[in-house]
């Protein structure tokens, strides 16, 4: 009996001083984690959608707690000092997880000013075509909502690839019922 309470006392010391190390570990990584999704993850796709961008949009990005409690980051584009587009990451269920998606909007009048792909896990060769420049081409200048054509509405969905195709509008459904609870706030935040 007293072997088996050592035991129980010795794993249960192991395991909270794992767990301890774990979390610590977990806290002291996060920024630099951060970081690096921002820098190779979201940046290229921020800085796709906004080519003319005369700001860092990651280095000015600011952080808002939605309706909903969740926190979002909403990257900006500057030109001469001015507010004209914001981008947001959003992401859809695709074929292999969620499929994450940089969305842009123009300020002036809500349209679209492009997406970038961030995160996927499609099918090689079929549902990775969505990151190609045809696809992405047909989003910017287009006003919300947008839709597949098949939908009725007028982006040509990717040739094998439904899933995936409905997984970027999705996503991008998301973000344009968030830009559109936020702008106020937005416009206000960079004026």
């Amino acid at each position: 009996m007293k072997s088996i309470l050592q035991m129980i006392i010795v794993l249960s010391l192991l395991c909270g001083t794992a767990g301890f190390c774990l979390s610590y570990l977990k806290m002291t990584t996060a920024s630099a984690i951060e970081s690096q999704a921002l820098t190779f993850v979201q940046g290229p796709a921020i800085l796709d959608v906004f080519k003319a961008a005369e700001n860092s949009p990651i280095a000015d990005r600011k952080s808002f707690t939605l309706a909903d409690g969740r926190s979002l980051n909403v990257f900006p584009c500057l030109q001469d000092g001015k507010l004209t587009g914001v981008a947001l990451e959003q992401f859809g269920p695709g074929y292999g997880g969620d499929l994450g998606v940089i969305v842009g909007f123009r300020v002036e009048d809500d349209t679209l000013a492009g997406i970038g792909i961030t995160t996927m896990k499609e099918t090689a060769g079929v549902g990775t075509r969505i990151k190609e420049p045809a696809f992405l081409r047909q989003f910017p200048g287009k006003a919300v909502p947008v839709k597949l054509r098949s939908q009725g509405g007028d982006i040509d969905a990717v040739s094998g690839a439904t899933i995936s195709s409905n997984a970027v509008i999705t996503a991008v459904a998301s973000a344009v019922d968030i830009y559109t609870e936020l702008k106020p706030l937005l416009l206000e935040t960079w004026k």
